[in-house]
């Protein structure tokens, strides 16, 4: 496991062994801290040091996606997220909420022409899906030196009728020509076909599991590696095969009206972030009992909700004097497995 670095300018450096990492903080050449569950130092002066060309293998997935940040002599780091999904249910519950007010005697916004018809626009749920992979790449980004991201091209049939293609592309297609224009501002981008990756996943005898639910590296950061290998080369066997696991958090938007009715009729009120005292949801936080968790809510008693990482509930009666705030968190993290065995 290798320690990202950090310049004092900002500047990400090549990462460095966790022994070196330790000299360094020890003799306080350097400062640690944390990114979003990955260990990292920032040193306390500027250098230019040499940097290998670090690429980052990106194997989308409907459910599940990996991610390889690989230079050619190591492999940083193996990243599986849950995908983004649920925001286009949203968008259109929030759509039929919205108009139902206008027939009950409450607060609504009037209807109104729409404005983005004949526009060129992205879909909520597309963009949201395609967006999670750009800020998992932005996130890895300011860990590592990246220059080349190697996505594994995935197509989808357009609608044909008649004897004229249909202009409306799939959101597949939408999403990801707007992902990889999003990556050419940033990287140089390769793609590579299905049939390519497994080739040199075969080429290379590694074996990919069936159970692509499963929070495994053979799942899908076999693929992820392959392509990063592809890209900057190195040794055939995967030298660190450990999984960080990530998720996107449900944020709960403040909505107008409950949907359901309480007794009387009455619809209160419901969602939001804030919490009262300067606190917000999904914080990091330091508990005097329970270790490193997350604030997930608050009661009418001003007492406090914290959840674990993997989302378990600690207790629902937190007082305030029992943890301190460390910082905002982006996704929900948790440690994998290297191999089904």
């Amino acid at each position: 496991m290798f320690v990202p670095v950090k310049s004092q300018s900002g500047r990400q450096l090549m990462p460095t062994r966790p022994n070196k990492a330790g000299m360094l903080i020890k003799k306080g050449l350097a400062t640690p801290y944390w990114s979003n569950g990955i260990f990292c130092i920032r040193l306390n002066y500027d250098t230019d040091a040499y940097k290998q060309e670090i690429a980052v293998g990106v194997d989308p997935g409907s459910k599940k996606e990996g991610f390889t940040v690989k230079s050619e002599a190591h492999t940083y780091l193996n990243v599986q997220a849950d995908a983004h999904s649920k925001v286009g249910k949203k968008v259109a519950k929030r759509r039929e909420l919205r108009r139902s007010r206008r027939s009950r005697k409450c607060p609504n916004r009037k209807n109104r022409t729409n404005r983005l018809a004949n526009k060129a626009r992205i879909p909520a749920g597309t963009r949201a899906r395609w967006d999670w992979k750009l800020r998992i790449l932005d996130w890895l980004s300011t860990l590592y030196p990246v220059a080349h991201i190697c996505v594994e091209d995935i197509t989808a049939r357009t609608i044909q009728r008649a004897k004229k293609w249909n202009q409306s592309f799939s959101p597949l297609e939408v999403g990801k020509q707007w992902f990889y224009s999003e990556i050419e501002k940033r990287w140089e981008l390769y793609t590579l076909q299905g049939w390519e990756t497994k080739e040199i996943r075969d080429r290379l005898g590694l074996k990919k599991s069936s159970k692509k639910l499963s929070e495994t590296f053979d799942a899908h950061c076999v693929d992820s590696w392959c392509l990063a290998y592809h890209t900057v080369g190195g040794s055939d066997i995967p030298d660190n095969t450990r999984l960080l696991c990530i998720s996107p958090i449900p944020i709960k938007r403040r909505e107008l009206h409950r949907q359901q009715e309480a007794k009387g009729g009455k619809r209160t009120r419901v969602g939001g972030t804030l919490l009262g005292k300067g606190l917000v949801k999904n914080t990091l936080i330091r508990h005097v009992k329970y270790g490193l968790a997350r604030l997930a809510g608050v009661n009418a008693k001003g007492l406090f909700s914290i959840y674990s990482m993997e989302n378990k509930r600690f207790t629902t009666g937190a007082k305030r004097s029992d943890f301190r705030v460390l910082t905002r968190l982006n996704f929900y993290y948790r440690s994998g497995h290297s191999s089904q065995s």
